[in-house]
């Protein structure tokens, strides 16, 4: 094939009608475009670039399916630059080689060129210096995509040249309009084909395809297409057909109702009495469901602090690192994280010492209200509050055996209280044994205290 006939502007001209539903779709203008409101925002970084007409070299990273693609064909249009889309999966520096080659031609000519790599992560090192000098130079304007994350698959020579710009999954809001969009298009959408879609089969085509609206296009289209002509000639497609063009079942759920609530108690419940099989089952429900993964991820790390505390410190660990897991893989990778946290949680052995122990002390918090410190505990940064008593009779631990001293840290009202009373289980056993240890070192310095 001739090289320029495989890099010759595409993403610029109409796409035949024989090309999937998502590449006719794909938005040209900035107006058609949805989602993504941080970058395409009246202050985003893409309105920007955009007013300023001048091209700057880019990566793009987020999940599929987010409008990475279609924001470089957008930017390369309104930079009136000759666009070259090219995948890192399909060739190597001869063909770099031949692209820089035909930029520079180009540029003598004085037109621009944008050069579009998919998947520029799969670009080996050699691969990527052969790119530098040319983006460094400004041959070629380096647009990039990527689902991982640049830091680590591309090199700081080339990355300190571009800029990373990050998109998120897409919003239900945005599916639901890119949806309706390709319903009601007659030119390049479904519309020629009289489609008629009740409300439960448009919301399981655009909770089935999780914030990907290549994935959603594609359901679409495949509904469409295999569903049974109906009066007039229309083609409907009920919750039935969807879930028969998807392969994959919807599940009963509700995100605001008795559903919700039903689901996240057999999932608190399961993981309360240490069973992993049916915690992963409940996760799984919900997640299929649609449920949004950072509430099950705040849920497990609450769940962290108040079922299993002390017992195993590291269950907080867990739930926060599978937070941030999910945030740098998204779904359905993420999903993983939350499977490990939750089998996790559900072995872990259990405490609600720190639940009860702070709820306790709260009560009394509100109870008596703003109590005074006790004076030997008090700052005493200037020379009055030292005359007034302020940490007169404070004894510093570290001066003394063991760093254990005997003194009153609570207000004298409350110098009964017990608030944290570990268990016997998992790690709460070792910290039980220390207060215990504790509180007889303290006795024993009462006493030697009362005999001199």
């Amino acid at each position: 094939m001739n090289i320029l006939d495989l890099f010759e502007p595409s993403g610029l001209n109409p796409e035949p009608l024989s090309a999937p539903l998502a590449e006719r779709m794909r938005p040209k203008t900035l107006e058609e475009y949805q989602g993504q409101g941080h970058l395409v925002g009246q202050s985003g970084a893409v309105k920007r670039l955009l007013s300023t007409n001048k091209p700057a070299s880019l990566i793009f990273w987020g999940p599929p399916g987010t409008g990475k693609t279609t924001l470089a064909r957008i930017l390369a249009s309104s930079w009136n630059s000759v666009f070259m889309e090219y995948s890192a999966v399909l060739s190597g520096v001869a063909e770099i080689r031949k692209v820089v080659e035909k930029a520079r031609k180009l540029l003598q000519k004085g037109q621009a060129t944008v050069l579009f790599i998919d998947e520029i992560h799969r670009f080996n090192k050699a691969q990527q210096d052969a790119l530098l000098p040319h983006v460094e130079s400004g041959i070629i304007t380096l647009l990039g995509a990527t689902t991982e994350n640049p830091s680590f698959e591309v090199i700081a020579a080339l990355l300190s040249r571009t800029r990373v710009l990050v998109l998120n999954s897409l919003e239900e809001e945005d599916l639901s309009r890119i949806l309706e969009r390709a319903l009601t298009d007659s030119e390049k959408g479904l519309a020629g084909y009289l489609p008629v879609l009740s409300d439960e089969a448009k919301k399981h085509l655009v909770k089935s395809s999780f914030g990907d609206a290549r994935r959603l296009l594609g359901s679409l289209e495949t509904a469409v297409m295999t569903a049974p002509l109906g009066k007039g000639g229309t083609r409907v497609v009920d919750l039935k057909q969807a879930e028969e063009a998807l392969g994959k079942r919807a599940l009963r759920y509700d995100k605001s109702g008795d559903e919700h609530y039903n689901l996240i108690s057999a999932l608190h419940k399961s993981l309360r009495g240490s069973d992993p099989q049916a915690a992963l089952y409940w996760l799984a429900r919900m997640l299929e469901a649609g449920e949004d993964p950072h509430y099950l991820l705040r849920r497990m790390v609450r769940f962290a602090s108040e079922d299993v505390g002390l017992a195993d410190p590291y269950a907080l660990n867990q739930a926060v690192a599978a937070l941030k897991a999910f945030d740098f893989l998204g779904m359905p990778e993420g999903a993983l994280a939350l499977a490990q946290t939750a089998v996790y949680l559900a072995l872990a052995p259990k405490s609600n010492a720190v639940y009860m122990a702070y709820k306790q002390a709260s009560s009394d918090a509100k109870e008596y209200g703003p109590l005074e410190v006790p004076f030997a505990i008090r700052n005493a940064p200037t020379g009055l509050m030292k005359e007034m008593g302020y940490g007169k009779e404070y004894k510093y631990p570290h001066d003394h055996k063991d760093a254990v001293v005997d003194q009153s840290y609570l207000p004298e009202q409350l110098l009964d209280r017990r608030y944290y009373q570990p268990t016997d289980r998992g790690r709460e056993r070792v910290l039980l044994e220390r207060i215990k240890w504790l509180e007889e070192q303290r006795a024993k310095l009462k006493k030697q205290l009362k005999r001199n």
